[in-house]
């Protein structure tokens, strides 16, 4: 019996605007694929980001053009040479490894040689404001572990410095989304290194971040937007010390396991990243970090309404996905 594919677009509202150095949203748009076969549906999720030249229109047409193939019986080693790293592949992957759980009965943990997968803590992500607004935001969840800040501009002191003082304790994250012009880096870094900054990421622009191999770093720089697959890696080795994998950037588990394996081999940190989305976008991506050095997986954390069934989240710890919601 063929196959049959579903494909929907989704929006969650999130329960407040979340800004960064590109702009600010006030909803989650994404691309849900379903792949349906003998009784058994798998389902992915995924983000089509601008940034890289995807919208939810351009995403859909790019997963209807696969269709033929599959219904046909598609593999995830065919679907690799079939579509470009991007969103659309994410959402075809995971409903792929989702469909191979759920028709096997084996779940997507232990084909990964994971036996009992465990609870991790996630970021928590503070959008880009002005100081103040950062400092209020950021205090009303110092009591977090680990905390994501959103930074980006030319003057940015100010806000590192109110973040840290607003949680003293937390771990913090800095992420520049590319905003920080050559002129501030050594500064702006100098800075995060003062206030006890674990990470900063992706500061200068893809393709324009030469300038991070010239300099002493006092702490980690991690790669973001400079960074979507396997054959990526090798050029950063001199400008970066950590990656950032995101499901919507490699085009689904299959290569982002692969990417993880090559990073770690090549000597890098692992983050496990997401883009504002639901649980269904997260559950592959938490069986991915399992043994990342940082985990930010907090996109369902940031609506106002989640999917049902979704990811059990208590405070900072997210919990590995049941297989009613995926693999």
């Amino acid at each position: 019996m063929p196959r049959h594919l579903d494909i929907q677009m989704n929006s969650f509202p999130l329960s407040g605007t979340f800004a960064i150095s590109r702009g600010s949203k006030t909803t989650a748009e994404v691309v849900t694929c379903t792949i349906v076969e003998n009784g058994h549906s798998g389902h992915g999720e995924c983000v089509p980001y601008g940034r890289y030249g995807e919208s939810m229109e351009s995403v859909v047409a790019e997963i209807k053009a696969i269709r033929p193939a599959i219904k046909a019986g598609l593999t995830r080693s065919d679907l690799i040479a079939a579509i470009k790293p991007g969103a659309a592949r994410n959402a075809v992957d995971c409903a792929l490894w989702d469909l191979e759980a759920k028709s096997t009965g084996i779940c997507v943990a232990n084909r990964l040689g994971i036996a009992k997968p465990k609870p991790l803590t996630t970021a928590y992500t503070i959008s880009l404001g002005e100081p103040e607004e950062m400092a209020a935001k950021t205090r009303a969840q110092a009591h977090r572990p680990l905390l994501k800040v959103k930074v980006g501009t030319g003057d940015d002191e100010g806000r590192i410095r109110a973040v840290r003082a607003a949680a003293p304790d937390a771990m913090i994250i800095l992420d520049a989304n590319e905003g920080w012009p050559e002129e501030v880096l050594v500064h702006h870094l100098q800075i995060a290194a003062e206030a006890g900054v674990a990470l900063v990421e992706q500061p200068l622009p893809a393709g324009k971040d030469a300038m991070l191999a010239a300099i002493r770093r006092p702490i980690l720089v991690c790669a973001d937007e400079s960074v979507h697959h396997s054959g990526d890696l090798a050029a950063l080795r001199d400008r970066y010390d950590a990656i950032n994998i995101k499901l919507d950037k490699t085009g689904g588990l299959t290569e982002a396991l692969a990417m993880k394996h090559e990073a770690q081999r090549l000597g890098f940190q692992i983050m496990i990243g997401c883009m504002v989305a639901s649980s269904l976008a997260m559950a592959p991506a938490v069986l991915l970090a399992q043994d990342a050095e940082f985990v930010d997986l907090d996109g369902p954390l940031l609506l106002a309404r989640d999917r049902d069934p979704a990811l059990r989240y208590e405070a900072s710890l997210v919990f590995p996905p049941t297989a009613a919601l995926w693999g």
